[in-house]
């Protein structure tokens, strides 16, 4: 998602700096790719005016205080991971010098056709001019007003059900299976208009980016929580993903991602 947004960026002429400290050489490949420039900390961080977090939900924090850790201040900190309001709230703890907006990215990573729309929350000016820096690109700006959490709720609201679906999809789809009457299962589910059950070509998908999705789904229960809601189904999706952590970032069939997801009864 980041270099794919740092290259309708570097499309407008924006220069775009990365940090490769710890990234993989896909990573790098993707940032080339995008016309990114590579640049270590402090260094980046000297010459941004305008620092967007894109990573995996669980670094976020991490990231938040290496960029602390070498001083950020009197510019822009765009926190667009899918966290809780709660730890954005933390995060601008972590950052008092700079202005943080709270951030989401709800769709595709924008190549190929794809777009997603970002999100912003925070002080008028400072989300403004981020609005301005992907105007007229495949990213299209939605502000949703001040208040530092909304944008965070915004996304989490949807992720948990969207993320949550996939999980219950795969669980259903591997008890029919296990009984031979998964055929039985998707003729019943494609009677009803956009069943996530039909489509078993997305579980092995689930289980790649479960490493991803599982701390995600871990916020949303986080979210739940402090609306009074029940949190138990979140962290139960979020624990059935610890399972696939073995199928990170991997291609598998539907057979190979259940069985990494069953567990010998014996087992306990």
């Amino acid at each position: 998602m980041g270099a794919a947004f740092g290259s309708r960026l570097t499309a407008r002429g924006i220069t775009v700096l990365w940090c490769p400290d710890g990234r993989s050489e896909a990573s790098g490949e993707r940032a080339r790719h995008a016309g990114l420039k590579a640049a270590a900390l402090p260094s980046l961080l000297d010459h941004a005016d305008v620092l967007l977090s894109l990573c995996p939900p669980a670094a976020a924090t991490e990231v938040a205080a290496l960029v602390a850790s070498h001083g950020f201040a009197e510019r822009t900190y765009v926190e667009a991971n899918a966290i809780s309001p709660e730890r954005v709230g933390l995060i601008a703890a972590l950052l008092p010098g700079a202005e943080t907006i709270d951030a989401s990215v709800v769709g595709s990573p924008p190549v190929g056709g794809k777009t997603a729309t970002l999100y912003l929350a925070g002080e008028q000016t400072r989300t403004e001019a981020v609005e301005r820096l992907f105007a007229g690109t495949d990213i299209h700006t939605h502000s949703l007003g001040t208040e530092v959490g909304a944008a965070s709720a915004l996304k989490l609201a949807y992720s948990s059900y969207q993320k949550a679906s996939r999980v219950l999809a795969a669980l259903s789809y591997g008890a029919a299976q296990a009984h031979g009457v998964g055929d039985e299962l998707l003729a019943i589910a494609a009677k009803r208009t956009g069943s996530y059950l039909t489509e078993t070509g997305y579980i092995p998908k689930t289980a790649a980016r479960a490493w991803r999705w599982g701390p995600e789904l871990a916020d949303a229960a986080a979210l739940l929580s402090d609306a009074g809601l029940p949190d138990e189904l979140m962290l139960a999706a979020a624990a059935t993903l610890e399972r696939w952590d073995a199928a990170r970032d991997t291609r598998l069939s539907v057979e190979e991602a259940l069985k990494l997801l069953r567990r010998d009864p014996e087992e306990g």
